[in-house]
């Protein structure tokens, strides 16, 4: 069994994992970190911050805010704490801080805890070059509800970098179509953002050929899919060597 801990366990992804961490015999669920300790009544010790904690866990997983991410790496280096960072929104200097102190525990970190989406970014990075050599064009169409406020989405440009990592030559990222008035060229991935009522989240990725379209999509459902990622890194994590890992380790094509 895994003695887990949860930091943010008092947000919304926070208590969806609760849910089905509780229910999980996998995991003891031991404590919780949340800058609002007391807002539910959870079956474990909640913790303003991580160094208030007695309490030391096998792993945690990380649902918080990027400004929690010091005293949280702090807290698991020096408890020998296994790290899944599910949390987004880090700059550049707070990515090389995760990766160094992967050098004294184990981190599994992404930007994106979907675990199809993780599997579409493997699947584009293997075989986008042999399309590409092909000379099939390359769009990414993402659609998000009314209420999203950033466009195209951060899975999108997660998509066309896996994209781009594949091929020879990278090509630019083109938002949009309005106001170009020249044919389309090769070098480039177009990215397109639709916004309407309740879409939880679509990423689709075309091929367009000569002859042919390949298609490939993903279609998020609900929150869940992101506790559901988490839960599966988790798993696969415990007992792992320090180091830095990435959802993509878990899978073996």
């Amino acid at each position: 069994m895994i003695n887990i801990g949860i930091s943010g366990i008092n947000g919304s992804m926070g208590q969806i994992l609760y849910k089905k961490i509780s229910e999980d015999d996998m995991f003891n669920l031991v404590m919780g970190i949340d800058s609002r300790p007391e807002l539910y009544e959870n079956k474990c010790r909640v913790f303003e911050k991580p160094a208030d904690s007695d309490i030391y866990p096998d792993l945690i997983i990380d649902f918080s805010h990027h400004s929690c991410l010091d005293e949280l790496l702090l807290f698991a280096k020096e408890h020998g704490i296994s790290l899944v960072l599910a949390t987004t929104g880090y700059d550049a200097a707070q990515i090389e801080k995760i990766h160094s102190y992967s050098s004294d525990i184990a981190i599994l970190y992404s930007a994106n805890m979907s675990f199809g989406i993780n599997l579409l970014k493997t699947i584009l990075e293997k075989y986008s070059r042999l399309l590409d050599e092909r000379s099939y064009d390359i769009e990414i169409i993402e659609k998000h509800h009314n209420k999203k406020v950033d466009a195209p989405s951060g899975t999108a440009y997660i998509l066309a970098d896996a994209v781009n990592s594949s091929i020879s030559t990278p090509k630019n990222f083109v938002n949009g179509r309005q106001g170009r008035t020249n044919p389309r060229t090769t070098n480039e991935i177009g990215i397109h953002a639709v916004r309407g009522g309740n879409i939880f989240g679509e990423h689709e990725v075309i091929f367009a050929g000569s002859s042919d379209i390949i298609e490939i999509k993903h279609t998020a459902l609900s929150k869940d899919l992101f506790a559901d990622g988490a839960i599966d890194a988790a798993k696969w994590l415990y007992m792992k060597e320090k180091g830095m890992y990435c959802m993509q380790d878990m899978f073996e094509i």
